[in-house]
């Protein structure tokens, strides 16, 4: 599924009534299978882009323009259904649009199988670790089979060994689907692990600083040279953020 975004701007009312942008002017295209990666600190916009895209907010001005196609969200603290089970949690989005019972059943136990949770699927969120509990996210915005998944931090709240396993894991499974992906974050090992293209953000109201495409290869080494080169260039992007003395 590709998308087109065009001078698109979002302003929020602040305590006085007193208009405030937040985001834009913002132009991206983003290619049928890629993996694009929002990047950028704190504050900038990035999670309003996304809402934005989704539908979950209405922009200012601009124009955003798709393909027609299914949509995957997930949350930063996944927004699971604290009284349902996992597989009843994965099941939601099926069920919500009128799919029959027991191809519901079928799709949640093929996408808990793909995330390795088929044996906790009637286990409960808070009988889960954060990181199981982000799997089930996981499946739950891939159970669709979206064209488009959208990612917001999914991962910022865990551990770093359980955050690097679950980005292989939804790298490997949006590879496998062809799936259209823009990811949220403000880790630059992880977009640089992650992307085929980085979007950076600048403070607000944010707007796109650079655009690069990687030409790293798959499957890819953290510990290489040339990521660790990449790795190096995105992170002296963004101290010139902070810094902007840097770069004269």
């Amino acid at each position: 599924m590709s998308l087109s975004i065009m001078n698109l701007e979002k302003s929020y009312s602040d305590i006085s009534g007193k208009n405030l942008r937040v985001l834009g002017p913002i132009d991206l295209s983003v290619q049928n299978g890629e993996f694009v990666c929002l990047l950028g600190p704190t504050g900038c916009g990035k999670t309003t882009l996304l809402r934005v895209i989704s539908g979950l907010e209405q922009a200012d001005c601009g124009e955003i323009s798709s393909e027609k196609g299914r949509l995957g969200y997930v949350f930063q603290q996944g927004a699971l259904f604290p009284w349902m089970n996992i597989e009843s949690n994965i099941k939601f989005p099926l069920k919500a649009a009128g799919m029959a019972a027991d191809l519901c059943r079928s799709k949640a136990e093929e996408i808990l199988d793909l995330v390795g949770l088929y044996e906790f699927r009637k286990s409960f969120p808070h009988e889960l670790s954060g990181g199981m509990q982000q799997r089930t996210a996981l499946a739950r915005g891939l159970v669709t089979g979206p064209d488009l998944l959208l990612l917001d931090e999914p991962f910022a709240s865990l551990d770093t060994r359980t955050g690097i396993n679950l980005q292989e894991m939804l790298r490997n499974l949006c590879r496998r689907l062809s799936t259209t992906v823009i990811f949220v974050t403000h880790n630059i090992e992880e977009a640089v692990y992650l992307s085929d293209r980085i979007v950076v953000m600048g403070h607000r109201p944010g707007r796109i600083v650079r655009d690069e495409s990687l030409s790293l290869e798959w499957p890819r080494n953290r510990l290489s040279s040339t990521f660790t080169e990449v790795l190096l260039s995105f992170r002296h992007t963004f101290e010139e953020l902070v810094d902007p003395s840097i770069s004269s």
